[in-house]
């Protein structure tokens, strides 16, 4: 079969999840048709127009820029499946109910392409039983496609083929996922509630049953399922809350009516508790109130015993932190299962349960471990999946464990483990692949060559990828390549933040990439990309009196950044997470910008009494001034420029930072992360191939002056008066006008980049020395959020 080409795509269903869905094709600049029924009254695609015009309302947001709701167009089964012809591929993403999606599928079915692909976005409904509809010629081009909610952020993708889908088919489709929207696919078996719902609600169910076992609160319970155990922070019951009681309910009873013979389906029943509060329309946080709810600015939780709301105040016990802080697994989880502590005996438990289910059902529903652990780990934001927890706490002691509690009855089940797991292996996965009990073998990555993409995929437990050759490497960074002409250097520093080292590091490998590499790619091995300067190190020169070494500093960190500009051979950024400050400003000095979709950039220093001086503020100035030209409207084009950092405005999505003119319009977005490091090494080989050269120094620059000056002014004394700053911001404020409008010179004058430069220093460091701003800087420092004074 030839290439899969995904040009057009219908997504049936404007509920919840068809319309993020279809916001996050959109996202990727895929054509996207959103499909409902015909609306009884009015225009006709009042359901759809209502359900994207929603989407801006969403938290968190489904559209990474708000201008690609336009980009969806409406549709309704009325008057428009005509238009399903020229769609490559349809997304089924209607209510679960079997019956509804089969007659949705008898209804389109003439109107589906012939080379079209159909996916039932179903989070547990059988894929052969929805194929049963079809004509037969369909067969191989069906399968399901599980998006995890919200589709936007969620990282998993759950492709399940039916009996006759085509390879090639589900490969085509499974690169499209990949690579065009970012996710990381899973291929699971058609059994129901697949891979991630099986083993997730589980683990739900689980927990409800040992919290009532061992009289515990829902909110002590969330202290000790979230952070401390590498889950999130909202952890199991605030959860529940997000996700909505009446769908965890209805989750529930499909694993009760599809799975009779599981050995633990007395468990699959939603507690009485659980029926009451919904039967009062108590479904969480969609109606403000579930097993939490909100007064004022105090969190409550509901009290089974009293019948009503108490304050949260739920903790895990000092005994149980101190066990949970021990870094090697195999002794945490041996003090875990031998403390008498309540809390201690339900973590034990609930860990216990989960691998007991995961092991029994491995093979009836994955093809390896690998699957499980990645679908809970991208699903539902584990830091390790449940065989990886496992492994890691001792394969084989806990094994014993298990079979110790199920014969002494303390187990849910008392359903045997597998043979395979007490075998005497160490584990389920290795530097080879992950065990597959159905094959009986260690089974390697998947082949598909999307794959070749990332040089660095998603890694479990067991599995290494070479960190390349070093080129040279100090205590702030380090240089390394692949042998492609294309050199890589990564920050060492916490949060990647900027000090001395990593601006000697920076420019001793340009020098290095200049005399023995075709380019160079600034990349991070773990988000963010920087957090910016080195606060705390730059300050304690200030605090010593040290004047001059300061701005000897912020001089060497601006030499750095024009360092990275002039280069003579192209250094690419790779930016993920968050870019802010000197991180941000690296990147606008950079040949070119690749972006993952989640980069959050901006020039935040406002927030801490600064002003942008790596250069930031000197290549807004210069980008501005030389786009106006000689007379032209310079003013008009830093007044956005001057709002967003002014208020120290950070980008919501890579797209949102091209918005806000902060990426340039030809700097690539990619949306898998896993990708970023493999797209920036081809741009910058892409430069070096097509005969790369720096721009010229920019030596006339038309400024706005003083009177671009005088009008930011106007603006921030209305802003003053009205009490929206303070005066400390005006003063910072007003600063960051005068170095953008190129100081206190007349209008259209012509600037060169080392004034502006020089600008940027002496603002920066007279604000550095204001007793105001060394206050925010020392809140920020212990607090992490900035100060308003």
């Amino acid at each position: 079969m030839s290439q899969l080409r995904i040009r057009k795509v219908a997504v049936l269903g404007a509920g919840v999840m068809g319309a993020q869905i279809a916001a996050h094709l959109v996202n990727a600049n895929v054509d996207t048709i959103l499909f409902d029924l015909a609306a009884k009254e009015g225009d006709k695609n009042g359901i759809v127009t209502k359900a994207i015009a929603n989407l801006g309302k969403l938290s968190p947001a489904p559209l990474a820029a708000k201008d690609r709701a336009a980009a969806i167009t409406p549709a309704n089964y009325d008057q428009h499946l005509e238009l399903l012809q020229g769609c490559d591929l349809i997304i089924e993403a209607i209510a679960e109910r079997l019956d509804w999606k089969k007659d949705l599928y008898a209804k389109i079915l003439p109107f589906v392409a012939p080379n079209a692909v159909l996916a039932s976005n179903t989070s547990g409904l059988s894929i052969n039983s929805l194929a049963e509809v079809l004509d037969e010629s369909l067969h191989h081009r069906f399968c399901g496609v599980h998006f995890f909610n919200p589709p936007r952020y969620m990282h998993l993708a759950e492709l399940i083929p039916c009996a006759k889908t085509d390879a090639a088919v589900l490969e085509g489709l499974e690169s499209f996922l990949v690579t065009t929207l970012g996710k990381g696919v899973v291929y699971a078996k058609d059994t129901p509630n697949f891979i991630g719902n099986r083993i997730g609600v589980f683990s739900i169910l689980s927990t409800l049953h040992h919290t009532a076992a061992f009289k515990l609160g829902f909110d002590e319970v969330d202290a000790l399922t979230g952070p401390l155990v590498g889950r999130p922070k909202s952890a199991t019951y605030r959860t529940s809350d997000v996700v909505g009681l009446d769908t965890m309910s209805h989750v529930i009873k499909t694993m009760a009516d599809t799975l009779p013979d599981d050995p633990w389906k007395q468990y699959f029943k939603a507690p009485d508790w659980l029926q009451a509060l919904i039967g009062k329309g108590a479904l969480g946080q969609k109606t403000g109130a579930g097993i939490f709810r909100k007064v004022g600015k105090d969190i409550q939780v509901i009290d089974l015993a009293k019948q009503d709301y108490r304050p949260a105040t739920g903790e895990a016990a000092p005994e149980l932190v101190e066990i949970l802080k021990i870094k090697n697994p195999a002794e945490k989880f041996a003090k875990l299962r031998a403390s008498s502590h309540p809390q201690a005996q339900f973590l034990w438990a609930c860990f216990r349960d989960l691998f007991h289910y995961s092991a029994f059902h491995l093979e009836s529903i994955a093809d390896t471990a690998r699957d499980v652990d990645f679908a809970i780990r991208w699903g539902y934001g584990w830091n390790l999946g449940p065989f990886e927890t496992w492994q890691a706490a001792g394969w084989q002691q806990v094994a014993g464990w298990i079979a110790e509690d199920i014969a002494a009855g303390k187990s849910m089940s008392d359903a045997p483990l597998p043979a395979w797991v007490t075998d005497g292996r160490n584990g389920v996965h290795e530097a080879a692949g992950s065990y597959s009990p159905g094959r009986k073998a260690v089974v390697p990555r998947s082949s598909n060559p999307v794959y070749q993409r990332q040089r660095f995929p998603d890694a479990v437990l067991g599995e290494v990828f070479s960190p390349g050759e070093t080129v040279f490497e100090t205590d702030a960074v380090r240089m390394w390549h692949d042998g492609d002409g294309i050199a890589v250097l990564s920050f060492k520093t916490k949060m990647n933040t900027v000090g001395d080292g990593v601006l000697a590091g920076i420019q001793q490998a340009i020098d290095v990439a200049e005399k023995d590499f075709q380019g160079l790619v600034i990349w991070q091995t773990k988000e963010p990309f920087s957090a910016g300067a080195d606060l705390s190190g730059a300050m304690a020169s200030l605090a010593a009196g040290k004047i001059a070494e300061f701005e000897a500093m912020v001089a060497t960190f601006q030499a750095t950044s024009q360092r990275i500009k002039y280069s003579l051979v192209p250094v690419v950024a790779a930016v993920r997470g968050l870019a802010l400050g000197g991180g941000c400003e690296f990147q606008m000095h950079s040949a070119r910008t690749v972006f993952a979709l989640e980069s959050y950039i901006g020039l935040v220093e406002a927030g801490v009494g600064l002003l942008p001086a790596g250069g930031g503020l000197k290549e807004i100035a210069t980008r501005v001034g030389l786009a106006a030209g000689p007379g032209g409207d310079v003013f008009a084009g830093l007044k956005p420029y001057f709002e967003a950092v002014a208020m120290g405005k950070v980008s919501a999505s890579a797209l949102e930072a091209k918005e806000l003119k902060l990426a340039r319009e030809n700097d690539l977005v990619v949306f898998n992360q896993y990708e970023l490091l493999y797209v920036a090494k081809q741009q910058a080989k892409a430069l070096a191939e097509s005969g790369y050269r720096p721009a010229l120094p920019a030596r006339q620059i038309p400024v706005a002056g003083d009177v671009g000056i005088a009008t930011f002014k106007m603006m921030l004394v209305n802003m003053l008066e009205g009490r929206f700053i303070s005066e400390h911001d005006m003063e910072v404020s007003t600063r960051i006008a005068t170095v953008l409008c190129g100081g206190d010179v007349d209008r259209g004058s012509l600037v060169d980049e080392e004034w502006l430069l020089k600008l940027e220093r002496e603002h920066f460091v007279a604000l550095a020395q204001m007793p105001k701003t060394q206050e925010r800087i020392a809140f920020m420092l212990k607090n992490g959020k900035p100060l308003r004074n």
